[in-house]
């Protein structure tokens, strides 16, 4: 990150001491960027641009410091929820791997500054509902995703509470942003003339096309990012369009669906539902796997999530980026067989996870079958067991999630 190790010709720091140190500027006259193209993050991006002009460093350095202290505090929280009854420090160790798998870039981009705040209300938001929808919506209004981790909270009093919680939160803050700076929303209308983004998996068909002679559409920076453009990319973008319809539509119909609930579930729906999120969008930014990683390690906290699997994928997915971009960035933007080749792999990898994680999703929360009885003759069978009270499902149900621990085991 500082150049004292390079391992790519690409400058990631750039970001950093160019593009938000410009808006930065521009922040502290009362206003947001209305004429740079490049601002395409909700009005509470702005807090985020102007908290290291409250350092005494340069921007830069003062930057990679308050990642640095975001780093630490999701590590603290990843390695205190581990140390609960029910839970596991494997979420702490997918921290610890995941970020470094990232390189240089997740101390050059503001994301993990959000993914601290996301991570944070996730952790407490079966607890303190209240809390945790307050904090998810805070960050939905510095970069929109966290919101999504509301997607799977409980049915009844906590999905009331922490989704209240997150709409004020978010309406709060944005009419305060909106009444005391000039053009909170206008980074919305600089969305819809975008490209295709050249890491994307709708890019893929262009890549290839570009390789054998069949795209003469043109690769540039655009919007903030590098984007192709040119021919069937009207077209890949209303079927991008049309795949986060879907894959939304499907989360709905499954949370309509899900019938068993334990302390897993909240955090394994907002895995879910942030990796159809990514793969269906325009763009896939190297800096979005940091929240990727961020929420897996929140699943893997507690002993029963089903997305272990999912962690896995999700750490070679890091790895691939890393070399994606930097390493191999300028092959990528020039469509070259290696380039092309790794960004394959990271984004087929992605999509797998995404699958994986929304089948695994599904299994876990439908209701069991029948079990099959054996019928024996009359005189095998046992005495009959004396009749006893029933047990109401809800009682283990609300348990595990009031105590965060694995359902206790109840006589059957």
């Amino acid at each position: 990150m500082t150049g004292v190790l390079r391992i790519a010709a690409t400058d990631v720091t750039a970001d950093v001491s160019v593009i938000y140190h410009g808006w930065y500027q521009v922040l502290q006259t009362g206003t947001f960027p209305l004429d740079d193209v490049t601002w395409q993050y909700p009005p509470g991006a702005a807090l985020v641009i102007l908290l290291p002009g409250l350092l005494p460093w340069s921007y830069l350095v003062s930057f990679w410091v308050l990642c640095a202290v975001f780093d630490a505090v999701t590590m603290v929280l990843l390695t205190r929820a581990g140390t609960r009854r029910g839970r596991s420090f494997s979420g702490a160790w997918v921290w610890v791997a995941g970020v470094p798998l990232l390189g240089p870039t997740v101390y050059c981009r503001y994301d993990i500054l959000v993914t601290a705040l996301a991570v944070a209300g996730l952790l407490v938001l079966l607890r303190r509902p209240g809390l945790g929808g307050a904090l998810l919506g805070l960050g939905g209004l510095v970069k929109v995703w966290p919101v999504l981790a509301l997607l799977g909270t409980p049915k009844g009093r906590r999905t009331r509470r922490s989704w209240t919680a997150a709409i004020a939160s978010f309406s709060a803050l944005g009419f305060l942003l909106t009444a005391g700076m000039n053009g909170a929303f206008e980074f919305l209308k600089f969305q819809r003339d975008r490209g295709i983004e050249v890491e994307s998996l709708g890019a893929l068909p262009l890549h290839y096309a570009r390789i054998f002679g069949g795209w003469q559409g043109e690769v540039k920076m655009n919007y903030g990012s590098v984007e192709m453009l040119g021919p069937w990319v009207p077209v890949i973008t209303k079927l991008a369009l049309a795949a986060s319809v879907g894959g939304f539509g499907w989360l709905l119909f499954w949370r309509l669906r899900a019938r068993r609930w334990t302390s897993a579930t909240t955090y394994d729906a907002a895995l879910a539902a942030l990796l159809v999120f990514t793969v269906t969008s325009r763009v896939i930014s190297p800096q979005y796997m940091v929240w990727i990683v961020g929420v897996a390690a929140v699943c893997l906290t507690v002993r029963g999530t089903s997305q272990r699997p999912v962690a896995v994928l999700v750490l070679v997915t890091t790895l691939l980026t890393m070399l994606e971009f930097p390493i191999l960035f300028g092959q990528v933007v020039a469509s070259e067989p290696w380039g092309v080749a790794v960004l394959t792999a990271r984004n087929l990898t992605l999509l797998a996870a995404a699958v994986l994680s929304c089948r695994r999703l599904w299994l876990s929360t439908k209701v069991p079958g029948q079990t099959r009885t054996l019928v024996l003759p009359p005189r095998a069978l046992e005495p009959a067991a004396p009749a006893g009270y029933p047990v109401r499902p809800g009682i283990a149900y609300e348990q595990d999630l009031l105590d965060d621990v694995d359902k206790p085991a109840v006589p059957r």
